[in-house]
């Protein structure tokens, strides 16, 4: 595959990506994020099957929106692609999907508590995430979203936002750039770790939908956005970014 200089720059990034999400502890040995092609929106890169933190750039696979290899040579893959090509086929506007198992999301998954923002670096999440439970739709299996109707019914779950809960399993995110999703994974993870703590000291007070949204389209910016991904990139190891 000839590569032009956006799409190495895109592949670096995502390399980068998976380093910043370890390295904050939004994924451990499992999860996954992927990007839309730069020059071909049917297809997207995710690693081979490889815990995050060790995935380099010859990890990569190019895939169809249908979640099969472009070129396979004989590599693993992780049985979640679906979760995916799903959403990207859903949404024309997401070009990075993140899926993590972060620990402090799972009381929100599992009680229906409501995960919504409390500090203003968690205004991308939305006002409000939603619960997917794969049991309401395909009844008792291993939670894993293995299969495209699987993933569809993930996708339908996000809707238009960037954020849906998975009941018992984790999350997964979507952003219009592999920074927008890192950075979205990132703050839903310590916002819920927030709300944990704050509920047990009394009424919670979140932020009001007009917080939300003036928040939120600050922080998508490319001031906000590229601050932080030099921060974390920095502390994952890579500097110059």
């Amino acid at each position: 595959m000839t590569q032009t200089v956006e799409l190495r720059a895109a592949l670096r990034d995502l390399v980068i990506a998976n380093r910043i999400l370890a390295r904050e502890g939004v994924i451990d040995g499992f999860g996954h994020i992927s990007i839309r092609h730069p020059g071909d929106p049917k297809r997207y890169f995710l690693s081979r099957s490889r815990s995050p933190e060790l995935v380099t750039i010859d990890d990569l696979m190019e895939f169809a929106l249908d979640n099969e290899p472009i070129d396979q040579r004989g590599r693993a893959m992780y049985a979640e692609r679906p979760i995916h090509g799903s959403l990207y086929a859903a949404r024309s506007d997401i070009n990075s999907v993140c899926h993590n198992h972060a620990h402090s999301l799972i009381p929100f998954g599992v009680t229906g508590t409501k995960l919504r923002p409390i500090i203003h670096m968690a205004a991308m999440i939305g006002a409000e995430v939603p619960i997917w439970d794969i049991r309401d739709e395909f009844g008792d299996t291993n939670l894993l979203v293995t299969t495209r109707e699987q993933g569809n019914s993930l996708a339908r779950g996000v809707g238009a936002g960037r954020v849906a809960l998975m009941r018992g399993h984790g999350a997964t995110v979507g952003g219009r750039t592999v920074r927008e999703t890192v950075f979205t994974a990132i703050y839903l993870q310590v916002n819920a770790g927030l709300l944990l703590q704050a509920r047990n000291l009394g009424e919670v007070k979140g932020l009001s939908p007009g917080e939300i949204k003036l928040t939120a389209d600050a922080l998508s910016g490319a001031l906000s956005q590229d601050r932080a991904w030099e921060y974390w990139s920095s502390r994952a190891g890579f500097s110059g970014v």
